[in-house]
């Protein structure tokens, strides 16, 4: 009967070290998760504290009645019941589904910093277009189009991806605004250098416009009010016509082009694309009054 207890108290004593080290090595990230692991202990509690520390140190089969979060946090993001995440899941948010083919195939790749990098390889992409708009390489408006268009894809793709990966970060939230604008301010610029005032009016409206909203929702955030200008609807419209537009007139071939199949073709979206980079600057006047209209009492101090 000694042995019996003393053979207990050993096994309680090293399941609760196991427990322990177990909890501390989640993440300190992922502890909004933890909670269900106590639902889970609550669930089996008429389950021995020496017959969970049984099953822990020699392989039992009772695996769901072990206290561990760990596990817990696993089940909970799709993985399999053991103690070693799904692959493809590693450092992925608490609402992160589970792997597609890709992810489980090469887990061991950062997935999680994907939205990020594609966020730098926007940033990148500004100086490369800069570099092929006045190289003098063959065809250099369709490579300059084709990289401008990637860049502006990654504009939702990196959004997208951190939301269902549940992946955001700071860094990567103040970033992806600010590489969209450079982006876009300077396609701006280097077109209204070639083109002249034609493209220089609009792009003075959007760039006015950019200041001041980006100076709106600063000021309104030092008052705790930032969602009252949060991105809307027209705004999302706005960036997604003038990429449009500046893809298309920067893969219009410049005038010392050859008179090529490729220049004839090409050639024919100027007026499209010029038709809607106007457009663009008048949802850009719109979309800019809702935010003005939605600061307007505090900035009247009416609240």
């Amino acid at each position: 009967m000694k042995h019996s207890v003393a053979y207990n108290t050993i096994l309680f004593y090293f399941g609760f070290l196991l427990s322990t080290s177990t909890s501390l090595a989640v993440p300190s990230t992922k502890k909004a998760i933890l909670k269900p692991a106590a639902l889970l202990r609550n669930k089996h509690k008429a389950v021995t504290t020496s017959n969970i520390a049984s099953s822990r140190l020699f392989g039992g089969s009772d695996r769901l009645s072990e206290p561990s979060s760990n596990r817990a946090l696993n089940i909970l993001r799709g993985g399999a019941d053991g103690d070693e995440p799904s692959p493809g899941m590693s450092n992925m948010g608490p609402n992160c589904p589970p792997p597609g083919l890709l992810r489980r195939l090469l887990p061991f790749l950062p997935w999680h910093r994907l939205p990020d990098y594609l966020t730098y390889l926007r940033c990148l992409a500004i100086p490369a277009s800069i570099g092929l708009y006045y190289s003098k390489i063959p065809n250099k408006h369709v490579y300059n189009g084709i990289l401008f268009a990637l860049a502006s894809y990654t504009d939702y793709l990196d959004g997208y991806l951190a939301r269902r990966w549940d992946v955001s970060t700071s860094f990567g939230a103040f970033l992806d605004p600010v590489a969209d604008k450079l982006m876009v301010s300077t396609a701006l610029v280097i077109l209204a250098g070639s083109y002249g005032s034609i493209v220089a009016v609009p792009s003075s409206i959007i760039l006015a416009r950019e200041i001041a909203v980006s100076a709106l929702r600063e000021w309104m955030a030092s008052k705790g009010l930032r969602d009252t200008v949060k991105v809307g609807y027209q705004g999302k419209v706005k960036t997604a016509a003038t990429m449009v537009a500046l893809t298309m007139l920067l893969l219009v071939p410049q005038k010392n082009a050859g008179a090529t199949l490729w220049a004839e073709t090409l050639g024919k979206l100027y007026d499209p694309g010029m038709a809607l980079l106007y457009l663009s600057a008048l949802v850009t006047i719109t979309s800019g009054s809702v935010y003005f209209r939605a600061a307007a009492p505090v900035l009247m101090g009416k609240e």
